[in-house]
């Protein structure tokens, strides 16, 4: 256990940096916020490289002795820290290796550009009982510290993958896995549709929607009805009502 005072300090600046993209995709580590998201990296076995508090109270019982633990003065956490109220512990924790053990149910996002509506979806991919969530280009970092909250721990639970999304469909389709994009034109509603045991769900950029050249690639896109007069559904919530239904 170190103590740090200053927010000089070159750990401190160094955990700073893992609010860049940059600095997380070099080091292949990202930094997490409060006692639910420790709680839950701590249930993953080698997640959690450091943990960081603001309290040595803070310090989680029966911590294993290969995870270093620091106690930081006011200032030095509230210079690691970005939420406004920071509930006086934080965590360093190591990327999952970038790997997919099955293909059953998975939900594909093509350049989705909020971090809230993607961990939103991470999170109800996980509440569905997906086996992964796959990531395309353009797509907001699934470790953006917005993101890590919005999925409220699903990052220790579910599978996230980068995969080049045109490429990846002609794999799935080989593998005999159906393929829904998400489109209001040239679509069905997905009521239509009957659920099905293995799937793949794209849902696409919350202006644009999915590229149209994945959308030629699919067996058949879906879209969720508007009954009211909204113009459009958020991309989380449709992800939501569409991978609850294909599965069942």
């Amino acid at each position: 256990m170190k103590r740090i005072d200053s927010a000089k300090n070159q750990k401190v600046k160094d955990w700073k940096k893992l609010h860049t993209k940059k600095e997380r995709t070099k080091t292949n580590t990202f930094l997490i916020e409060g006692e639910h998201l420790v709680e839950e990296a701590l249930k993953t076995e080698g997640a959690v490289k450091e943990i960081l508090v603001k309290d040595e109270g803070k310090i989680p019982p029966d911590l294993d002795m290969s995870i270093h633990c620091y106690i930081l003065s006011e200032d030095a956490f509230s210079a690691v820290t970005e939420t406004e109220t920071p509930q006086q512990i934080a965590a360093v924790c190591r990327m999952p290796e970038d790997s997919l053990t099955s293909y059953k149910r998975l939900l594909l996002i093509d350049a989705v550009q909020d971090p809230g509506n993607l961990g939103t979806m991470i999170r109800t991919a996980d509440a569905a009982g997906m086996d992964a969530v796959v990531i395309g280009d353009g797509t907001v970092d699934a470790y953006n510290g917005k993101t890590l909250r919005s999925a409220q721990g699903s990052h220790f639970h579910i599978p996230i993958v980068k995969r080049n999304l045109h490429v990846f469909i002609e794999e799935l389709k080989a593998s005999g896995v159906k393929v829904y994009g998400t489109s209001l034109q040239n679509g069905s509603a997905f009521q239509e549709t009957a659920p099905i045991g293995s799937f793949a769900l794209i849902v696409g950029n919350e202006g644009a929607g999915v590229d149209s050249a994945i959308l030629e690639k699919t067996d058949l896109n879906l879209y969720v009805p508007l009954y009211g007069q909204a113009e459009s559904l958020n991309v989380a919530i449709a992800a939501a009502v569409l991978l609850y239904h294909l599965r069942g």
